[in-house]
């Protein structure tokens, strides 16, 4: 039935989706070494396509725009964990193959209906599920599969996690760590405690920003002017007027041919282990259907199919190959609004009603209208896109003007300030667009870029209005900020000395609120420490816990800065044994399952460097230095 329902969700949309996938990359600061390369890397025979690496890169350098600025080994390093990345998917694809991993199309249906955008009142929405998909021009069968696929990997996964094993013995060491407190003195040491012996003069300010100078340098930067040409500007001003919609449907209208259709809805009672209790049950619902009840809420009510039953049973339009064998014979030989059942099928028994048939032929406009617009727009766009690219390419040959290049090709000037070599307000983080500015030639030559293609839907041209080189601010504009980072730096230098200072005279025998007053230090009551204590400063909690436990009479001390830019210094007095039975079942089998997954994870490590070491893997370095040909 669910394979049945799944395949009624096949459309025309795949293309789409692929093209909406693609603009989720930008394809700025790529380089072009794969072209004429037939592979990125060869694992056991199959070939990794040197674009997918390449795109892989560039989404890379999307998410993490700093890769932009790395050269060299480091950047090589990177490429080539991303191409393992790759070698390693591979890798896993062929093994789940080989092995016959298989995800049905129940454990498919049931990871759609758990998405939470496909929910309505908590509950999976058909309707929903076909608008969602709809709108985004994303085809449910490519959807499925990749969920498909995850849930494959995912199977994967999880059986290697059930073989891990927690030992009694560990599992108990776990719980009495988990559970374990400790008892600690705690002396703290705050910046106002040490502000009043802070003095900073002229000099010593003057002597931190000239030993600091990198701090308080401004980077080079250039003022812009700019012209840029983007489609979703073309496609802004694109109409599409009905006749011409109209002239477009008639002449692709084949595409959209389908066979004869049939709505129609049922009640699905299952077989169970009682064949006959179920026939009966179904032959009782119709008989209530006949008297005069309502179909839409008995298969709301009592339908065993969560797909459709919510929605009176309906199952949509679908053709005869869409539906089930069994029902198909059935429904494709009733008249509309005839009542039908109880038919067997391999789930169960169903009540049927015919509701509409839709004779053969091609879908009409209204049904594929969005996908038609869409289409004509995409032409029109890349038509005007293209004749917008040769004049501002001519006019760039021509004119040496900005203004005059905008206004012979129609597109509008730009301005912007303050564009560093990591980027601006106007183009972002863009490569291409940085390469361009800081081209000499452009920087400091006067001269307009040539055509850059900041990504696959935008170019523009640049010219430097303004250059500032790199300088250092002068004193008197950062003095504050210099005088701050001094008094922060003393601050911490007089903190630390304070904490050492204590710590010594503990480790030499005087005991530590002795110690701590000599110190001019703040001391508190002992406390007792626990794990996941939030009340509790985190770093100075996991220093406590990570000391060595303390012997009899001889408490361990240490120092750590904390989250608020103070010191505690601390004193480990004592420590308590968890004692397992203090923690609440439900939390003893969430650690209990903590630990498995984390040795199930260290096992799947383990497994994946199996499988990287026993397979045959040729790596293109050539690929993975990404020497550009341009």
């Amino acid at each position: 039935m669910l394979q049945d329902i799944r395949e009624k969700f096949t459309g025309t949309f795949a293309i789409v989706l692929l093209a909406m996938i693609g603009l989720s990359f930008v394809f700025f600061g790529l380089n072009y070494s794969f072209i004429g390369s037939s592979y990125a890397a060869k694992v056991d025979g199959e070939q990794i396509n040197p674009a997918l690496f390449e795109q892989r890169f560039g989404e890379a350098m999307q998410a993490n725009p700093q890769l932009a600025t790395i050269d060299g080994p480091l950047r090589v390093q990177v490429r080539r964990q991303l191409l393992d990345q790759l070698i390693v998917e591979q890798l896993i694809e062929s093994y789940l193959n080989e092995h016959g991993y298989r995800i049905s199309d129940e454990q498919v249906m049931d990871a759609v209906r758990d998405e939470p955008q496909f929910q309505k009142d908590g509950r999976f929405d058909l309707e929903t599920y076909r608008s969602f998909l709809a709108e985004r021009g994303i085809d449910p069968t490519f959807f499925e599969e990749s969920q498909r696929q995850r849930l494959r990997q995912q199977q994967l996964q999880l059986s290697i996690a059930a073989t891990a094993l927690v030992t009694p013995a560990e599992y108990r060491r776990y719980l009495n760590l988990f559970a374990e407190q400790r008892v600690a003195t705690v002396a703290s040491l705050e910046p106002a405690d040490v502000d009043a012996a802070i003095e900073i003069d002229d000099a010593a300010i003057e002597a931190y920003y000239e030993s600091n100078a990198p701090l308080y340098e401004l980077p080079d930067s250039a003022d812009i002017e700019y012209i840029e040409l983007k489609r979703s500007k073309i496609a802004d001003e694109i109409a599409v007027s009905e006749a011409t919609l109209a002239s477009y449907y008639e002449d692709n209208k084949r595409r959209y041919l389908q066979d004869e259709q049939r709505r129609a809805r049922h009640i699905l009672i299952l077989s169970g282990d009682d064949e006959d209790a179920a026939e009966a049950e179904a032959a009782a619902i119709l008989a209530r259907i006949r008297a005069g009840e309502s179909f839409e809420e008995l298969a709301a009510e009592l339908s065993a199919d969560t797909l459709t039953g919510p929605q009176g049973g309906d199952f949509g339009a679908l053709t005869r190959d869409q539906y089930q064998v069994e029902l198909a014979s059935e429904i494709f030989s009733m008249s509309e609004g005839e009542l039908a059942g109880p038919v067997q099928s391999e789930f169960g028994f169903h009540v049927l009603r015919l509701d509409e048939i839709l004779e053969p032929g091609p879908l009409p406009l209204e049904q594929v209208r969005s996908e038609l617009l869409a289409e004509l727009r995409e032409e029109e766009v890349d038509a005007r896109y293209r004749e917008l690219e040769r004049s501002l390419s001519d006019a760039l040959f021509d004119l040496t003007d900005m203004q005059a290049i905008a206004d012979a090709t129609g597109l509008g000037l730009e301005r912007a300030e303050g564009i560093t070599r990591t980027g601006g307000e106007a183009i972002g983080s863009n490569q291409a667009a940085l390469d361009a500015i800081f081209d000499e030639l452009v920087l400091t030559g006067g001269q307009i870029s040539e055509l850059v293609e900041l990504d696959a839907d935008t170019t523009a041209i640049f010219k430097v209005a303004d250059y500032r080189p790199a300088a250092l601010q002068p004193l008197d504009s950062v003095r504050d900020e210099v005088a701050a980072a001094l008094r922060a730096q003393r601050a911490d230098e007089l903190m630390r000395a304070r904490a050492e200072s204590l710590i010594a005279a503990v480790n030499g025998g005087t005991p530590f609120a002795e110690a701590a007053a000599e110190a001019g230090v703040d001391v508190a009551e002992p406390q007792l420490f626990s794990r996941g204590d939030t009340s509790i400063d985190p770093t100075l909690s996991a220093a406590v816990f990570a000391a060595r436990k303390p012997s009899a009479g001889d408490p361990v001390t240490g120092r750590v800065r904390t989250a608020d830019g103070g010191y505690a210094v601390y004193s480990v007095d004592a420590v308590l044994p968890g004692r397992p039975e203090s923690i609440p079942l439900a939390q003893r089998d969430q650690g209990k399952l903590q630990l498995a997954q984390q040795s199930g994870f260290g096992d799947l490590q383990a497994f994946v460097k199996s499988l990287y070491d026993s397979a045959d893997i040729v790596i293109n370095d050539d690929i993975v230095a990404g020497s550009d040909l341009f």
